[in-house]
């Protein structure tokens, strides 16, 4: 419920347009090993100011965030990330491409 209810509130805001919206891709250090690493990630980092949405992929051993610009930058999210005990690489910032809607005829 609380994944459909955060892709709602991305989508919204993303529709709205009025927002500065930017993807950051990080790789976590200490890796992430198990789901308790993953939990504690989205966990603290959901209450950063201006974080929209996480995703951790233990797999490819990255942490996806949306964030809202305007709130905050990527020194602050891995200042935030340090304090959970991850340092970060920057794997890639880039601003979230939004499509605007259609134009009726």
């Amino acid at each position: 419920m609380k994944h459909i209810l955060l892709a709602l509130v991305t989508s919204l805001l993303i529709m709205v347009g009025g927002k500065d919206l930017r993807v950051v891709v990080f790789t976590p250090d200490p890796i992430m090993h198990c789901e308790n690493c993953e939990t504690k990630i989205k966990g603290n980092m959901r209450f950063e100011k201006g974080v929209v949405k996480i995703e951790t992929d233990r797999e490819k051993q990255t942490v996806t965030i949306t964030y809202d610009a305007s709130k905050t930058n990527v020194e602050n999210l891995q200042a935030a990330m340090k304090k959970i005990g991850r340092e970060t690489t920057v794997v890639s910032d880039k601003k979230l491409e939004t499509k605007s809607p259609k134009s009726k005829k």
